[in-house]
């Protein structure tokens, strides 16, 4: 939409600049929009400042260090990681911590099975009567 806010302005500053305009293929003219597209989010997606990147080992000791200790959170974790001498910041360390997938929640079959005998089976229904008031029944 602005290549073409461009190229109106242009021609009302100068009429003929249309001829001009005329050597430069569409095709051309997508390339350059194209790349200019690229360019643009290359730059816009380089890595600026911000906290320097864990090593390697560090970021394995910390997986290993949660795997190896399930009822240690971050912060013990932290802890230790300071008494080696190992200075990390304690979001970092929850970072990369091993992720435990908790076991699943039992569904509505399972639900129903384990708590069959304390359910009792109900149909409820409403009517509403000639003088639009609901009758609830069962």
């Amino acid at each position: 939409m602005l290549d073409r806010l461009i190229f109106a302005g242009a021609y009302r500053l100068a009429p003929k600049v249309l001829g001009a305009l005329a050597i430069v293929k569409p095709e051309t003219v997508i390339k350059w929009h194209r790349a200019g597209f690229r360019s643009y989010w290359r730059w816009k997606s380089r890595r600026r400042g911000g906290r320097p990147t864990l090593a390697p080992e560090i970021r394995k000791l910390i997986r290993e260090m949660s795997i190896a200790n399930p009822l240690w959170g971050a912060p013990r974790i932290h802890g230790e990681l300071l008494k080696l001498g190992i200075d990390i910041g304690q979001t970092s360390v929850a970072k990369y911590m091993a992720k435990r997938r908790d076991p699943p929640s039992q569904g509505w079959r399972t639900f129903l099975r384990n708590h069959a005998d304390g359910i009792a089976a109900m149909d409820l229904f409403v009517v509403p009567t000639i003088s639009f008031r609901l009758l609830y029944g069962y």
